[in-house]
């Protein structure tokens, strides 16, 4: 009877949480789940990964991570931490049985891919612009709501976005066999445009819009205009709905391993230029990366943004501590891959962990 009335009341989403989650001996999301559901391949290409290794820097791994480094390393569950200085990678470790070809899911760090996707196909002419709006796709959203709503965070929609709660919008997201149908059915209770409100549910719908415009699926758009320039070491996998609808779970969810993530921050960190080829507008690079809204200056289109330490930092960032760091005036990149991250305080935008990985990292390069 409880199943039943499950379906009847448009839980029946649990039912699947509980399989590939509660039986596997996890309270929630985890960074190995990517296994227990559908996935896309994003391919890479054998050849362009041989010529666009990482290289290492001259002093590759001598310098020790600091104590409080190591001690929220392993209270934090990081598996992958990484520093790139200078297009080199000057630190790595991983813990766990884990290794440089290790995949562990993104989780939101996909947001900023995904806008990545927009970006491309704003280029290609996909998509008009920023300002087209989603109705041309689906009218069901009305004439107000633009890509650059979703991409921005701006879009007014209803939505709980609580990662705890198995009954808010974000849980069902993760879990649905149809989110395709689902997002349609979600309604906007405020003028698009106006303010920023985190919400996953925009990014789904942009990767929804993407498929529409390019005719291709968001997989396999990433593979042939980011994944395979870039020279990504592996194949990734990209988390979809179910086999008989095949929609990505755009706003989260790809599997991949800490020094392919790192790329895509150097992509950015270059203004979209990759080895001397202009992969991305350079002009939507800095729309990216430049708050929309002043009140809200932690978050641009797809990436957070602070100031800490006064510099100029960018990050793609997800719910389980996963970020790729940006400071471009130190041409600085720092990966961090793992299992939890630290609390909020101070009415700050990013957890504790956040900032002691800036710290302890420039700690280290003045060693």
């Amino acid at each position: 009877m409880g199943i039943l009335i499950l379906y009847w009341t448009d839980k029946g989403y649990l039912l699947r949480g509980i399989k590939v989650i509660y039986l596997k001996g996890h309270s929630g999301a985890y960074i190995d789940d990517w296994p227990q559901f559908e996935n896309a391949i994003i391919a890479a290409d054998p050849d362009k990964a041989k010529q666009q290794q990482w290289e290492l820097a001259a002093t590759y791994n001598q310098v020790r991570p600091t104590r409080r480094l190591s001690k929220i390393n392993e209270t934090m569950g990081t598996v992958a931490f990484l520093i790139v200085q200078k297009n080199r990678i000057w630190y790595e470790h991983y813990a766990e049985g884990y290794g440089p070809a290790s995949k562990t899911n993104s989780y939101s760090m996909a947001k900023s891919i995904t806008v990545s996707l927009l970006g491309k196909a704003i280029e290609e002419g996909f998509i008009k612009g920023l300002h087209q709006r989603v109705s041309d796709f689906f009218p069901e959203f009305g004439t107000e709501l633009t890509v650059g709503d979703l991409a921005s965070m701006a879009s007014g929609m209803r939505w709980n976005e609580d990662y705890d709660n198995p009954f808010s919008s974000v849980a069902q997201l993760y879990l649905e066999k149809d989110l395709r149908k689902w997002m349609r059915k979600q309604k906007l209770v405020e003028e698009p445009g106006k303010r920023f409100d985190y919400n996953s549910g925009n990014t789904q719908l942009l990767g929804m819009i993407l498929e529409q415009a390019t005719g291709q699926s968001v997989s396999q758009y990433l593979s042939e205009k980011f994944w395979k320039p870039m020279g990504m070491q592996e194949d990734a996998y990209w988390e979809y709905d179910s086999v008989q609808t095949k929609m990505e779970k755009t706003y989260c969810c790809i599997a991949g391993n800490a020094r392919d993530f790192a790329r895509f921050g150097r992509l950015f960190t270059q203004n979209g230029n990759w080895n001397g080829e202009p992969l991305l507008s350079s002009h939507f690079v800095t729309k990216c990366l430049s708050p929309r809204f002043p009140e809200s200056p932690q978050y641009g289109y797809g990436f957070w943004l602070s100031h800490y330490k006064s510099k100029s930092i960018f990050a793609m960032r997800g719910i389980l501590g996963q970020y790729v760091i940006s400071i471009p005036e130190d041409n600085l990149l720092i990966v961090r891959l793992g299992k939890k991250r630290g609390m909020f305080k101070e009415n700050r935008p990013f957890t504790e962990d956040f900032y002691a990985y800036i710290d302890e990292t420039y700690a280290m390069l003045k060693k």
